[in-house]
């Protein structure tokens, strides 16, 4: 990519120019390019750059590929057998781009498109050539001709060993992958760091004076409530703002989109802006300027619909969601003490004050009898907006009245206050929710999201484990987003939210939506992180079931491969998904059709972090 810019860069004259469209020496680099990656195959350029018609080169690369599976299936000894594997993928993904069914959802034929680009050169063609679909198809034909070269020259010593010496050898290796892990994930700040506990005192100093307040209030869950930090002046009075991070709160609150940060959460923040420890928490409360414009004129469309999951279509009656056979969601309010930019709700939230956040309680009755009607289903998850908004009296009317229901056995309660607000984790709370934790009749959960290990601090470690001391288990859903997305960077948090008594159990693959394409991470990454870096750590830490959330349908889970395929690779390289409905094997139910982030793009916005991306050389053959 070094070089394309520094091409890009020169005042090299044009090379071509037709029909008034220009062709630059960049895009001919990139072209050219392209065609030495289908010269890996020479079969596969042979038939591509044919003039036939195009239904006859889907049937040759057809052939062609089918005779490569063959091959490899009846003479697996002539690659190795990882190599194997890459190569049986790629093939499989390839067949199905090419196929019609593909391109009739996905609206777009690759094969046609690189027909057009290697026989016609059409400038325009040309001009719209990326780095990023390149790349994609480079390393689909390295993999296709068992040419990936993600894997080391020599194998693993100990393979050429036998029973001690083998297992010395192995051991030995194993200590040396475990120390590169370690180094790199204790390499990530920590909310439990001494260094950060001490920073982070000052800034609540700071906040406490500002407010004029003290510690007894600043202890007092409702203090902070009435407090949250709404408008972009005050939030640059308390924390250092860029001239972009200002003007995009100010048009958040101008054009009501939702925006809000407790004292507390604010106090995790680095007062000098210096991009150091704070960069994940501080993406997750102050919106990027590419969000709140898309937000604004989503919020200005007639027809525009921000309910991305569908929820409208799952909804049997106002404040339920059901999409699966034994659970339902109740939101009684549609709120929070603070907003995450990339809720999934955010559509349906006004302000953090807003007068229309509770559910009414005619409709909360009604919501709470229908689950009462419905005998099928046997747990509830109370979430929102976060429920723990409610007083103590309103949430121990609401959990009493679900527990009266006899069929109902277990009661989420979905919160991010243990990490945004743990003031509101009182002792009082705590024993309310817990009386109704009966073992053997009644589970109640705590359900919460940790984000990052800079959220984990002494206060969120001691509201954890109010719970976990009267038997209550936490969980934790994480969002995986591209500010912490870096090599073993959840592994980390995994790690640490075990050690203070929390159990991993969703990643989410961050929703589509186009005004939160700035925090998407492909969908290959995800895989790779669960397989190279969760992977190394034991069992009992990755627990976590990673998943993309289908509108509408339910969560996929992207663990199993058979649930999703590749159907094409648009020219500015994002990949498109099939995504298969959880009950594929049990209704005729429509698939969904996705439209992932490029991974080229992904990648270079890595290395202007300074990671080596190198170390992400196999995330092109996660399909």
């Amino acid at each position: 990519m070094a070089s394309y810019a520094a091409v890009a860069d020169s005042s090299t004259p044009l090379l071509t120019k037709r029909n008034q469209n220009f062709i630059t020496l960049v895009d001919m680099t990139l072209l050219t390019k392209l065609k030495n990656a289908l010269s890996i195959d020479p079969t596969i350029e042979k038939i591509i750059c044919g003039d036939h018609a195009l239904d006859e080169k889907r049937f040759e690369l057809r052939s062609h590929l089918a005779n490569k599976l063959s091959e490899i299936f009846d003479h697996s000894d002539t690659i190795p057998p990882l190599e194997w594997v890459l190569c049986r993928d790629a093939i499989w993904v390839l067949r199905n781009i090419i196929a019609r069914r593909s391109e009739d959802l996905a609206g777009y034929s690759v094969l046609e498109y690189l027909s057009r680009l290697v026989r016609d050169e059409s400038p325009d063609d040309i001009a719209g050539l990326t780095p990023d679909f390149v790349e994609e198809i480079s390393h689909l034909l390295k993999g296709i001709s068992g040419k990936a070269g993600i894997y080391p020259d020599d194998p693993p010593s100990f393979l050429n060993l036998e029973g001690v010496d083998a297992a010395r050898e192995r051991s030995a290796y194993l200590s040396d992958m475990a120390r590169q892990s370690e180094r790199v994930m204790t390499g990530f700040y920590s909310g439990l760091d001494e260094e950060l506990i001490r920073d982070r005192s000052r800034n609540k100093e700071r906040i406490k004076s500002y407010f004029d307040v003290t510690d007894l209030e600043w202890d007092d869950w409702r203090w902070h409530t009435r407090n949250i930090i709404r408008n972009a002046d005050t939030l640059r009075d308390l924390v250092g703002l860029s001239d972009d991070e200002y003007q995009a709160v100010s048009e958040a609150r101008q054009n009501k989109i939702p925006f809000g940060i407790t004292p507390y959460y604010l106090s995790l923040l680095d007062h000098e802006n210096r991009k150091s420890y704070d960069t994940v928490v501080r993406s997750q409360v102050i919106p990027p300027s590419e969000y709140t414009s898309a937000m604004r004129i989503n919020k200005q469309a007639e027809n525009c619909s921000m309910d991305f999951m569908l929820e409208r279509d799952t909804s049997p009656i106002e404040g339920i969601t059901r999409r699966y056979p034994n659970i339902v969601i109740l939101k009684p309010v549609l709120t929070c003490p603070q907003i995450c930019v990339y809720c999934q709700r955010n559509w349906q939230i006004e302000d953090v004050y807003s007068d229309m956040a509770a559910l009414s309680p005619e409709k909360l009755d009604a919501a709470i009898n229908w689950i009462a009607e419905t005998e099928e289903i046997n747990e509830v998850l109370i979430t929102g907006g976060d429920p723990l908004l409610l007083s103590d009296e309103q949430l121990d009317s609401l959990i009493s009245r679900i527990s009266e229901i006899k069929h109902v056995i277990r009661i989420r309660i979905g919160t991010r206050t243990p990490v945004t607000l743990p003031q509101r984790v009182t002792d009082a709370l705590v024993r309310m929710i817990t009386r109704y934790h009966v073992p053997g009749k009644r589970e109640i959960i705590l359900i919460t999201h940790f984000e990052h290990t800079t959220e984990i601090t002494p206060e969120a470690m001691a509201a954890v484990q109010k719970f976990r001391l009267f038997g209550v288990a936490v969980y934790n859903q994480l969002v995986f987003t591209f500010f912490n997305s870096r090599k073993f960077e959840t592994a980390a948090l995994r790690q640490q939210l075990r050690l203070i008594g929390v159990t991993p159990y969703y990643t989410f693959n961050t929703k589509g939506k186009e005004e939160t394409d700035n925090y998407r991470v492909p969908i290959a990454r995800l895989l790779q992180e669960q397989q190279e870096e969760a992977r190394l750590l034991p069992g009992t830490v990755r627990t976590d079931e990673i998943v993309f959330n289908v509108p509408k349908l339910g969560k996929n889970y992207l663990r199993a491969s058979q649930h999703r395929d590749i159907i094409s690779i648009l020219p500015d390289g994002r990949r498109v998904y099939e995504f298969h409905p959880w009950e594929k094997k049990l209704a005729l139910v429509d698939t969904y059709v996705y439209t992932d982030v490029s991974i080229h793009d992904y990648l270079q916005r890595l290395e202007t972090l300074g990671e080596d991306i190198g170390e992400y050389r196999t995330i092109w053959y996660y399909y």
